[in-house]
């Protein structure tokens, strides 16, 4: 169960998502292919777009959605979209959740100017064995180990890091990138590629007492949990507005294209494919808001419902691609190639379908 977050109305939120979806079209659309052909990172599009007010910070969980979303739609750049969601999201709200007033007052005013970035590895949202190790030494802790595909690794002032300790438990640390003893090595995934990705290097780091995030050994019931819900409700989110790109793409491609000297439109099954591609978005775009409104709830989301959410989201996301990639044809689309290359980072992230359905089966067998 997850903590209550308040926050603005439901038509400042849909004013400011159509604001962020025009933003994000008229600073991130042009130049989303470009930078994906060579891999560039713009700090400044990433500070542009970048809501500091968002869950948990001013806004709801619903409007965070909305806002993601509208992100996504209007940059049509997965990489970029995933980029904010981390920052924004994944790393800040559990600073916000669970961090002291210290922690807060340090971190969070630099967060919300733009001047402070935070990374995560994105396999530590789906609750995989630890790479990382903790080990006292005096009021400090000492870890060691390395973390492989941190989004933002060569940008961020700051990494969430879950570590284990010899007993088993784990604790989450917020370690600044220039902590002695951490290193930050750049690498070049296949995917995503207007995402700066890094691997994360510890050797004996010595952080303090202080960078504890919730309390020592309660990781896997408090942070752990949160970090998978966001994952899977906000990066989806941002999804669904790549996938809404797609589909009016898609209606725009069945006007033009010309197929065996027929008009693309008046072909049954392409009309049958668009019907498939706006039902699939409706159908994400009902489970996403109905979880994270959850999250603003007296009753929260659960676990499982985040899951439930995050697998759909996985099935429309492969149907989506494929049948746009389907009425796009042999000569293509940028953002059909984009996302069809992408989408198969995000079917296996946040744990996959090995992840996923566990936790859902495991919902059916409570009392």
């Amino acid at each position: 169960m997850l903590p209550k977050f308040p926050g603005a109305s439901g038509d400042r939120a849909g004013s400011v998502a159509e604001q962020v979806r025009q933003l994000a079209g008229h600073l991130a659309r042009p130049t989303a292919a470009t930078r994906d052909r060579h891999r560039e990172w713009d700090e400044t599009l990433f500070k542009a777009l970048t809501v500091p007010g968002t869950f948990g910070g001013g806004l709801t969980a619903v409007q965070t959605c909305a806002l993601l979303t509208a992100l996504g739609e209007g940059s049509q750049d997965p990489g970029l979209a995933l980029a904010v969601t981390t920052h924004a999201v994944l790393v800040t709200v559990p600073l916000r959740t669970f961090g002291t007033s210290a922690q807060r007052d340090r971190y969070l005013p630099a967060i919300a100017a733009g001047d402070w970035i935070g990374g995560l590895s994105l396999l530590q949202t789906s609750g995989g064995p630890a790479t990382v190790t903790a080990r006292a030494s005096g009021p400090d802790w000492l870890l060691s180990g390395a973390l492989d595909l941190v989004a933002l690794g060569p940008k961020a002032h700051h990494f969430l890091v879950i570590a284990e300790h010899s007993t088993g438990s784990r604790t989450a640390f917020l370690v600044d990138a220039d902590t002695p003893g951490l290193e930050v090595e750049e690498i070049a995934p296949a995917a995503l590629r207007t995402c700066p990705w890094g691997r994360i290097v510890l050797d004996n780091c010595q952080v303090p007492a202080e960078a504890v995030l919730g309390s020592v050994g309660g990781a896997a019931t408090e942070v752990e949990p949160l970090l998978a819900t966001l994952d899977w409700i906000f990066v989806s989110a941002a999804w669904l507005g790549i996938l809404r790109a797609l589909a009016t793409g898609s209606l725009a491609a069945t006007r033009t294209r010309v197929l065996h000297g027929a008009q693309l439109l008046d072909s049954q099954s392409a009309r049958f494919t668009l019907a498939d591609l706006n039902i699939q978005n409706e159908l994400v775009a009902g489970q996403l808001a109905q979880v994270a409104a959850g999250l603003d709830d007296s009753t929260p989301t659960t676990y499982q419902d985040a899951a439930s959410a995050r697998l759909f989201a996985t099935t429309a996301v492969r149907a989506v691609t494929s049948g746009a990639a389907e009425l796009a044809g042999p000569v293509g689309d940028d953002l059909v190639d984009r996302a069809y290359r992408d989408a198969r980072f995000f079917v296996s992230s946040g744990g996959g379908a090995e992840v996923l359905r566990p936790v859902i089966a495991a919902s059916m067998f409570e009392d």
